[in-house]
């Protein structure tokens, strides 16, 4: 359990760095301040958040979507170690469960890790998805993230074969769950999305994160900071509201 362990701590500090050094910039940005709460009309949002975080690391994406009139909820993952098509069949309950409640289609969004699931989720699902965020996502090569962050899940792949629940394992490295979601990722995208990168980013090369189906948007900011820049905010407002002013509602999701 000490990798576990080790990779909660690294992600603890990591968020709080990016705290430290992002909140109060966020907070006093127009960009935080200005909101219309009738901008988003209901619209629902999906959050899943990167690898090694939970919902919480999102709290404030959230925040600044309800004050816009959006309904976002979060994925109930857990801290994001877990197989990916496991956690992708747990994304995909949420998202139909969201779109029940919203009566409409839903955005997905999400950060590192979490847009690489939320890509694999608008390919098997377009027509439960209004539109796409990814957030310093490198969808393009699934183990292109800094040789760190894979080693840390290989050793996760390691203790999970050893028998600990909940991780991800071999397969989603070099067996079915690898291939399946290898093509997945491949394929094109039926819905509007976005990806957002940084040449600052030291986590997830920014060739990785530019897909060729979405809108690719490049910002200053850090990887894990990326989700408290309220550039990434400004850049996101409008493309949000429009999505929001789409009124087709979603087919039923059973």
């Amino acid at each position: 359990m000490g990798v576990v362990e080790a990779a909660r701590e690294a992600a603890r500090e990591q968020v709080l760095v990016a705290m430290m050094l992002g909140i109060p910039r966020l907070l006093g940005d127009p960009a935080w301040r200005a909101a219309e709460p009738d901008e988003g009309r209901g619209l629902g949002v999906l959050l899943a958040p990167g690898f090694g975080f939970g919902d919480r690391s999102l709290h404030l994406t959230a925040t600044w979507l309800r004050k816009r009139g959006y309904v976002p909820i979060g994925a109930r993952i857990g801290l994001n170690v877990g197989c990916t098509t496991e956690l992708v069949d747990r994304l995909e309950r949420r998202l139909a469960a969201h779109v029940e409640a919203t009566g409409g289609k839903v955005v997905l969004f999400g950060q590192s890790r979490g847009g690489g699931l939320c890509r694999l989720l608008a390919v098997r699902r377009p027509e439960l998805v209004r539109g796409l965020v990814m957030l310093a996502s490198p969808v393009l090569d699934q183990l292109g993230a800094h040789p760190s962050v894979v080693r840390v899940a290989r050793k996760l792949a390691r203790l999970s074969a050893a028998g600990i629940p909940g991780l991800l394992d071999q397969d989603c490295f070099a067996g079915t769950c690898y291939e399946t979601n290898s093509t997945a990722m491949a394929r094109p995208l039926e819905v509007p999305a976005i990806a957002v990168f940084s040449r600052n980013d030291p986590i997830a090369p920014w060739e990785l994160c530019a897909d060729p189906c979405a809108d690719c948007v490049e910002v200053a900011s850090s990887h894990t900071g990326m989700s408290l820049d309220p550039e990434v905010y400004r850049l996101l407002a409008p493309r949000l509201a429009a999505w929001a002013r789409i009124s087709e509602p979603a087919p039923r999701a059973g």
